[in-house]
């Protein structure tokens, strides 16, 4: 295997990749030689534009329209990925959203707070079933999660915290269940980084800061460099780990 291309010859799919974190995973996979599909939710034209990167980097790339919500259209699209490609050996659950809202908070819009779980938690337990069956051997699963998980230092996020901590559990039972294949499954937990939807000049953005070791944001091509150590054949005795990528905030 070329060292310099160190997924050549794979094939990747990453959950929500037309933006942010997960659009630098895609990015990334097809710079390191994986042929790569990616999800999306709503806006076609990101999703091409992420497509044309790939394409322009000599890989094969398929843009999927599919509600992470619904589990029947995340178990289609694992499908559709292995039907395209003729396989499927990295599955990145990057799709996810974050609905804040303290539970004292009778505000709080609940429909939002459930459907935060069908996208982080029950979205990524169906790619995660509809994969198992599909996945090489030796292939990898990997899951964005969050240093929240583990430990909370503002109030207002118990509800995405413990969807994502569902999905650290998972990893960690998920590992035993697929090992015997030589399948590793872990989770990336990031700290702050610097999307849309948490911009590094955005109003909490001093907190956020003081809060990391290394005082600053993280950047999404860091996580993504996490992510592709793990798909890689560096990574093929760690399974069941929580990787945080955070710059110390969880130290």
């Amino acid at each position: 295997m070329n060292t310099h291309l160190p997924l050549q010859g794979r094939v990747a799919l990453v959950t929500g990749g037309s933006r942010g974190i997960g659009a630098a995973i895609v990015r990334r996979l097809a710079r390191d030689g994986a042929d790569v599909a990616f999800s999306y939710a709503a806006s076609e034209q990101r999703a091409n534009e992420v497509a044309g990167e790939v394409e322009a980097l000599g890989r094969r790339v398929l843009a999927v329209r599919a509600d992470q919500a619904d589990q029947a259209a995340v178990a289609e699209l694992v499908k559709t990925v292995h039907a395209t490609f003729g396989r499927l050996d990295i599955l990145v659950n990057s799709a996810g959203v974050f609905v804040t809202g303290a539970v004292d908070d009778s505000t709080v819009d609940l429909a939002a707070i459930e459907r935060q779980f069908d996208i982080n938690v029950k979205g990524v337990a169906a790619a995660v079933r509809a994969a198992a069956p599909l996945l090489s051997e030796g292939g990898r699963v990997i899951s964005i999660g969050t240093t929240g998980a583990d430990r909370i230092p503002f109030g207002g996020a118990a509800d995405y915290v413990a969807s994502k901590a569902a999905v650290a559990a998972y990893t960690r039972g998920w590992a035993r269940d697929l090992g015997a294949r030589s399948i590793t499954v872990n989770v990336v937990q990031p700290g702050a980084i610097d999307t849309e939807m948490n911009p590094a000049d955005g109003a909490f953005a001093d907190t956020l800061k003081g809060m990391a070791a290394l005082g600053r944001y993280g950047r999404p091509d860091e996580i993504a460099a996490a992510v592709a150590f793990l798909s890689g054949p560096d990574a093929g005795y760690i399974t069941g780990a929580t990787l945080n990528v955070d710059g110390g905030q969880s130290a």
